[in-house]
């Protein structure tokens, strides 16, 4: 029997917090979970669902989140963009450990300055990388071969047909409205491209290749700060998915191109795509669910107060284990390449 407070999932009838819900719930079956949104009836479906899980409405306009007094969590999701940040400040008003995915690299700093402004409050994980993190704890297991690691890009296809349901297009169009800049880590310096430099193209697993751009993600300084690459690049590409064109569901592309040396001080490089045939979300769920497992203790101590990333967490071994249980595999390119910064 777990012996924690429940999880409160802030859009838990949504496609992330569900698939977050529905994982937690696989790997411990005894968790307490909230499943939170606006709309009562849809979450009650979401928790009768689930089994032994309640159903409430939030408003994240206020600070209480409308929650009754007294109320106690373990942790706190914000598996939607929590514009107030109330989601956090309740979180740390309570102890709570709390987590977010939809912030992204240009709106991360209020909750990082409210993190150092109280930080012996909670545990927060900041996880607004692409798929949660997945993306990132899969290059760093492919990067435990390496005895240095140069150079990292990695290349998404995301279907257009898989954006994500009404919460994640805001979250792109805010995203893209903050900026439409770049970011690349280059020979070791952090820089930011206009947007007609940041173009760039992805090749996708059937060799089909895809315009797409640069952009600033978590992932880049996630990926330069674990493995001292002085060279890190993300690049994205939205259009039709090789599953797609194969006349099956959207699907889901990850390339990750690693360069560096061996052992033995040869250079070393490999090529490798991380594929879902279902999409982002069985990925997204993964990240999050791997985090609130970490953060309240589930598997390993709790997490302890402040500011965390998925890879300062989550082992990359036990994360590849746990995607290729939720249907995602790994595959070697058919057309080796590593494109530099």
């Amino acid at each position: 029997m777990i012996d924690v407070e429940p999880v409160l999932i802030l859009g838990g009838s949504g496609q992330a917090g569900a698939g977050t819900a529905a994982l937690l719930r696989q790997w411990h079956p005894t968790l307490p979970l909230t499943i939170a949104g606006r709309s009562i009836e849809r979450a009650q479906r979401v928790a009768d669902e689930l089994g032994s899980a309640t159903a409430v409405t939030v408003d994240l306009g206020r600070g209480d989140l409308g929650l009754p007094a007294g109320s106690s969590h373990s942790a706190v999701v914000a598996a939607i963009w929590d514009d107030h940040l109330h989601g956090l400040r309740y979180a740390q008003q309570h102890g709570a450990a709390y987590l977010s995915i939809s912030s992204g690299l240009v709106d991360v700093a209020p909750e990082v300055v409210a993190g150092a402004q109280r930080a012996s409050a909670s545990p927060i994980l900041l996880a607004s990388h692409f798929t949660a993190g997945t993306g990132v704890l899969a290059a760093l297991h492919l990067a435990r071969e390496f005895d240095r690691v140069d150079g990292i890009a990695i290349g998404v296809v995301l279907d257009e047909l898989d954006a994500g349901g009404p919460a994640g297009l805001k979250d792109l169009e805010r995203l893209y409205t903050a900026s439409t800049a770049g970011l690349r880590r280059r020979d070791g310096v952090f820089t930011w491209l206009l947007a007609a430099d940041a173009q760039s193209e992805v090749r996708a697993s059937d060799g089909t290749v895809l315009p797409a751009q640069s952009v600033p993600i978590l992932d880049v300084p996630s990926l330069a700060f674990a493995t001292g690459a002085a060279n890190v690049r993300f690049d994205y590409a939205l259009g039709e998915s090789t599953g797609r064109r194969r006349g099956a569901a959207p699907s889901l592309e990850m390339r990750i191109d690693v360069e560096g040396v061996d052992a033995a001080g040869a250079p070393m490089r490999t090529s490798r795509y991380l594929v879902h045939p279902d999409g982002q979300r069985p990925l997204t769920a993964l990240g999050v669910a791997l985090g609130v497992e970490r953060l309240i203790g589930l598997r390993g101590e709790r997490a302890r107060p402040g500011i965390h990333t998925p890879e300062s967490l989550i082992d990359p071994a036990y994360a590849l284990e746990r995607l290729m249980e939720v249907g995602a595999s790994v595959v070697e390119a058919s057309i080796p390449e590593y494109r530099g910064v």
